[in-house]
């Protein structure tokens, strides 16, 4: 099978620069699939996991937000966050989960609780842990 190169970057560090087989990355208008000779592609990313393949391995990614492109077989992840599934804290995802839990109860009692920041921190610990776990 043709490779792709896959490189993802964010503002801090290059995250990842391999030759893959296929990517499958959460769009903000829904998943979709990339394989070898794809045309060429921008499009927003969602919250969410990014799966990699490499021969019959699968690999997965975090990701939040962000942008990927697709030219010449080499797609490009220009990503707010991305962490590899080994490196992610799960310990520190809990607990940011459990932080967004409480500001979530809060406001349903309060005024002045930004939900919206909340329910955005929530997907983001979920999506984090879920990505840990595969």
């Amino acid at each position: 099978m043709a490779s792709l190169r896959l490189e993802i970057v964010t503002p801090d560090q290059i995250v990842l620069s391999t030759d893959v087989d296929y990517v499958g990355a959460p769009g903000v208008d829904g998943e979709f699939g990339v394989l070898a000779g794809h045309i060429p592609l921008l499009t927003a990313l969602s919250i969410g996991t990014l799966v990699y393949r490499t021969g019959n391995k699968d690999n997965y990614v975090f990701v939040a937000g962000g942008f990927f492109e697709v030219a010449d077989n080499k797609i490009s992840i220009l990503a707010q966050a991305a962490e590899l599934a080994e490196n992610i804290d799960v310990e520190r995802a809990e607990k940011a989960k459990a932080r967004a839990e409480e500001r979530l109860q809060q406001a349903k009692q309060q005024d002045g609780i930004d939900v919206a920041r909340a329910e955005h921190a929530m997907k983001r610990a979920l999506m984090r842990l879920q990505t840990a776990r595969k």
